[in-house]
């Protein structure tokens, strides 16, 4: 069991900044756990999630080095939902089990984990609060195609499979606004830093 006094969990769609949110909530004291650091890790050329995505998705699916080949892998996964549906079964339970583990072991006022499907995966049941970083679509799609280099298309449909907008932000606990610059957000994050360490501190 964690030895955080609240646990936070962080979403929000594609673009929306979650990272820019989670790392200035860290600066101010926070656990942060990043499940797409850990996705990361464990689909790594030693990583856990490597030999398991090979056998699902065939040899093609790495590249000529041995490690995973993400463009690809995107590509398939977000053109077929069968496809997707069988790499997240493969993922999310290594994910979830690496995440409650890393919780376990902090010891700060609070956590933030940060999900970008988490109510997707059923995940917010680890958090007692829920935090949605919310910026528009068309916000969304300009940050992802300059970041990532994706077309339009490609990411509309990464938002299309995720779960939409405003239900996303109905379920908030908390919503932060990133649709301006990071000097607009601090404001809202110290008075979510300071409400989080006094809901922390009475626990």
């Amino acid at each position: 069991m964690s030895a955080v006094g609240l646990v936070v969990a962080l979403t929000g769609g594609i673009g929306s900044g979650k990272t820019t949110v989670a790392d200035r909530l860290a600066e101010l004291g926070a656990g942060v756990i990043d499940t797409d650091e850990i996705s990361r890790v464990l689909t790594a050329h030693d990583g856990a999630a490597l030999e398991p995505i090979t056998a699902a998705f065939g040899p093609d699916i790495r590249l000529a080095d041995g490690t995973l080949d993400r463009a690809r892998l995107r590509r398939i996964v977000f053109s077929d939902p069968t496809a997707r549906a069988r790499l997240e079964s493969i993922l999310h339970p290594l994910i979830e089990a690496t995440m409650l583990e890393r919780l376990a072991a902090l010891e700060t006022d609070y956590a933030v984990l940060v999900i970008p499907l988490l109510f997707e995966t059923g995940q917010n049941r680890h958090a007692d609060r829920v935090l949605v970083v919310d910026v528009p679509e068309a916000v969304q799609i300009a940050r992802v195609m300059q970041r990532s280099g994706l077309s339009e298309s490609e990411v509309r449909r990464i938002i299309d499979s995720q779960i939409p907008r405003r239900e996303r932000n109905t379920r908030a606990d908390d919503l932060i606004d990133n649709s301006g610059t990071r000097v607009d957000l601090e404001p809202r994050l110290q008075e979510l830093h300071a409400i989080y360490t006094r809901i922390a501190a009475r626990r």
